[in-house]
């Protein structure tokens, strides 16, 4: 039976113009992507942010305006049976940002990866200037980074 697994994921981007985005470790393999995660059942999808963020993050947020939500089919990188249905948000921090981050991609401790079967997480910064598609691993984050880049360039147009 197939299933859908719906994701919320916000873009927060800090007072020096910079994109927060959490390396992870997940099942032997790497990925860059948006910070955010499942909704669960009587969850409004704003509410799953806020949740996700302050689980993950430690931080505080305030969900702003609504992005983008998927509009094509994507089978799960994790679960062959399930379609992802990916919605995203521009994120606010409520204070301010004390969050322990990395300079380099997948700067993990050798003991959050011995385990092959494992997940870890650990954020970073990228500047917005370095920011592409390529940036991020999943299909709809690409998207959605396209999308926010474009937008922040026709505005400075």
């Amino acid at each position: 039976m197939a299933y859908f697994n719906v994701r919320v994921y916000g873009i927060l981007i800090d007072s020096n113009n910079r994109l927060l985005v959490s390396d992870e470790f997940i099942r032997g393999e790497y990925f860059t992507k948006l910070p955010g995660g499942g909704l669960e059942f009587g969850e409004g999808t704003r509410d799953c942010l806020k949740r996700e963020f302050k689980e993950e993050t430690g931080l505080d947020v305030t969900i702003g305006d609504h992005i983008y939500t998927t509009d094509f089919f994507q089978i799960s990188a994790f679960n062959k049976k399930d379609q992802i249905i990916s919605i995203y948000y521009f994120v606010h921090p409520d204070g301010p940002i004390a969050l322990e981050t990395k300079d380099t991609p997948f700067d993990f401790a050798p003991y959050q990866v011995a385990d092959v079967n494992g997940e870890s997480e650990v954020f970073r910064w990228i500047e917005w200037e370095s920011l592409s598609e390529e940036s991020v691993s999943l299909p709809i984050d690409k998207v959605v980074i396209k999308m926010v880049k474009e937008e922040s360039a026709k505005l400075k147009a």
